[in-house]
């Protein structure tokens, strides 16, 4: 091979820098697009979901007879309880604690719903037992309908402390109670 055969193949062939220079472009490139998709996902409004698991909608929780007095029923695909209080009253309680947003559990033994973050303790209306949550659990309003009870999950009604207007009762008439 002659050396102006050697010169022309060198040229030929890329150096090493310039092929990283090409690499570095690329990929950023590639990163550049990965952001603006991730951006774009961000700023586009979400399509509304179908309430597949009833939150967000009206569950039918059941019939007035089948909920004792002083029982709380958990109710997972509408994220509530439905506590039936001493007097026969109705209560949807939230299940997410007002302190930091945990799910709350349910002890019977205790009466009380005990937050697993942080202890703070509701009793069975939804009131603060024990700090450090500082106003009642949230709420959803619930109707009475040829004696079934119907909440509707769609927002929840924020509230500061337990009033016993806050109750929801089966009507005497037949007739549909009023929201609570």
């Amino acid at each position: 091979m002659t050396p102006s055969d050697e010169n022309t193949a060198k040229a030929a062939r890329p150096s090493r820098r310039s092929f990283l220079t090409k690499l570095w472009w690329a990929l950023g490139f590639v990163a550049l697009g990965e952001f603006a998709a991730v951006a774009a996902g961000f700023l586009r409004p979400r399509r509304p979901v179908a309430f597949k698991s009833g939150f967000g909608g009206i569950v039918t929780a059941g019939a007035v007879k089948d909920f004792a007095a002083g029982s709380v029923t958990a109710f997972k695909r509408g994220r509530f309880y439905l506590a039936r209080l001493e007097d026969g009253g109705f209560l949807a309680l939230s299940r997410t604690c007002t302190h930091l947003g945990c799910t709350l559990p349910w002890n019977d033994q205790k009466k009380q719903f005990i937050c697993p973050c942080h202890a703070s303790a509701f009793d069975i209306t939804g009131a603060v037992v024990r700090p450090p949550a500082a106003r009642a659990l949230d709420t959803y309003a619930i109707r009475i309908v040829k004696n079934r009870v119907k909440v509707d999950t769609a927002k929840p009604i924020r509230r500061s402390q337990f009033r016993s207007d806050q109750v929801t009762y089966a009507p005497k008439t037949g007739k549909p109670s009023s929201e609570a």
